[in-house]
């Protein structure tokens, strides 16, 4: 049911001109490419015209990539009724620091880039990141980075639905540098 109900523009190798192309041809949906022919698709399509005509229907024979370097660790939660206090949204962002870093500790990654997720109640989604020279050196740095984030977005102009937190610029632990030293001027 969702491939019938998905925008043509919405599928994999389908761009706007492509789109345009498909409905000038009737085509809006993954419904109205399942419709038609196989020889339609080709001959409308060319070599593309069999991959439409497969993945309106749910096939796609592009092999599944499950090796892939991680870009990013990030762990985010949705709550049940909607917060606008920074000492809640405080309290709800360590649970997903933790997470974040017992994932880097189990894969040994580290990561320089430190993203905030905020989903307002309107839905509208805001992220800001930070980058550091070198990886972020323990659980209590990306807490300290994933907080100022927070707190320079405070006060906030709307309540907040969902909030994340993301470690990405990743290596593997044995290639991150040594963990920059702060001076306490």
């Amino acid at each position: 049911a969702f491939v019938e109900t998905l925008p043509v523009g919405k599928f994999h190798g389908i761009g706007p001109a492509t789109g345009a192309k498909m409905n000038a041809l009737g085509m809006f949906t993954g419904l109205d490419i399942r419709r038609q022919t196989l020889e339609f698709m080709n001959a409308n399509f060319g070599k593309s015209g069999a991959y439409y005509y497969w993945i309106s229907r749910g096939v796609d024979e592009r092999p599944v990539r499950a090796n892939r370097v991680r870009k990013s660790i990030g762990a985010e939660t949705t709550f049940s009724s909607d917060l606008t206090e920074f000492d809640t949204l405080v309290a709800e962002l360590k649970p997903l620091v933790d997470k974040v870093w017992r994932h880097c500790e189990a894969t040994g990654s580290r990561g320089r880039t430190v993203t905030l997720k905020i989903k307002f109640a309107d839905f509208e989604i805001i992220t800001r990141s930070r980058s550091a020279l070198s990886p972020v050196a323990g659980r209590d740095d990306l807490e300290r980075l994933a907080c100022g984030l927070l707190e320079g977005e405070m006060p906030l102009p709307k309540s907040v639905r969902l909030l994340g937190v993301s470690l990405s610029s990743l290596q593997a632990g044995d290639d991150a540098e040594p963990p920059q030293l702060t001076l306490g001027i």
